[in-house]
């Protein structure tokens, strides 16, 4: 099954959270996949939880289905799967740029990439910003002495820590410079006015929110609808 581990499982992987309840897949949705992912969850005795129901007309469209597992093995564990995201790039794409760990026991995990999964995280829900500012923390800690040039762009986009952007800003001045014309609250890091770049991350966080109340918006109402047919 082509399928990527996201949200807080991916998190933990990623050093952003330590514990995380539910399993969350960004999947591939054709008809194949779709048959996979059937058997999957057949074999975790997982059953559909509220609405929508599986299929790919509702993945396509950007719902995410929701199962709820009675293995006893994994017992209660929820698994929500998706196939399309607000901002976040098709499949395929998710695909090529994932990342690949293997664990102790020789497990193979495929994880949504760091870039593609803070993206997926920009979203209305208040615990997901805290989670894009760890996720970054994290990565930072884990490769400052010796980072590689588009972890250093990752940074200086995306991190939502004013004095860690001062700091980036000051040592990669020129970077910093470059990537403001599509961030323009660097400009505040690279001045080291703190108090400016507080309010202007404020102002992007409450952007995406907008943005993203306005996404789900269509989704929520069809959502609705079929909650009413299946109460009839």
């Amino acid at each position: 099954m082509r399928a990527l581990l996201m949200g807080g499982q991916a998190c933990v992987f990623y050093g952003g959270a330590e514990f995380s309840r539910d399993t969350d897949f960004a999947i591939l949705a054709d008809s194949e996949n779709l048959e996979r992912l059937g058997a999957a969850m057949l074999e975790l005795h997982a059953e559909v939880i509220a609405v929508p129901s599986l299929s790919l007309e509702h993945l396509r469209k950007g719902h995410a289905v929701h199962f709820r597992c009675q293995h006893p093995e994994a017992l209660g564990m929820r698994v929500d799967v998706m196939s399309k995201m607000r901002g976040v790039a098709d499949f395929d794409s998710l695909w090529q740029r994932r990342t690949t760990l293997q664990g102790a026991d020789g497990t193979i995990y495929e994880l949504m990439s760091l870039p593609d999964l803070i993206q997926a995280k920009k979203t209305q829900r208040d615990k997901d910003w805290p989670m894009i500012r760890r996720l970054i923390e994290a990565d930072h800690a884990a490769c400052k002495d010796e980072p590689e040039a588009a972890q250093l762009s990752l940074w200086l986009r995306e991190s939502r820590t004013p004095d860690l952007l001062i700091e980036l800003a000051r040592h990669h001045h020129d970077l910093a410079q470059q990537l403001s014309a599509d961030r323009p609250l660097l400009t505040a890091a690279i001045l080291g006015d703190e108090t400016a770049l507080e309010s202007s991350l404020l102002e992007e966080e409450l952007h995406e929110r907008r943005a993203d109340k306005a996404y789900w918006q269509p989704l929520k109402a069809e959502l609705e609808a079929m909650r009413r047919e299946r109460a009839k």
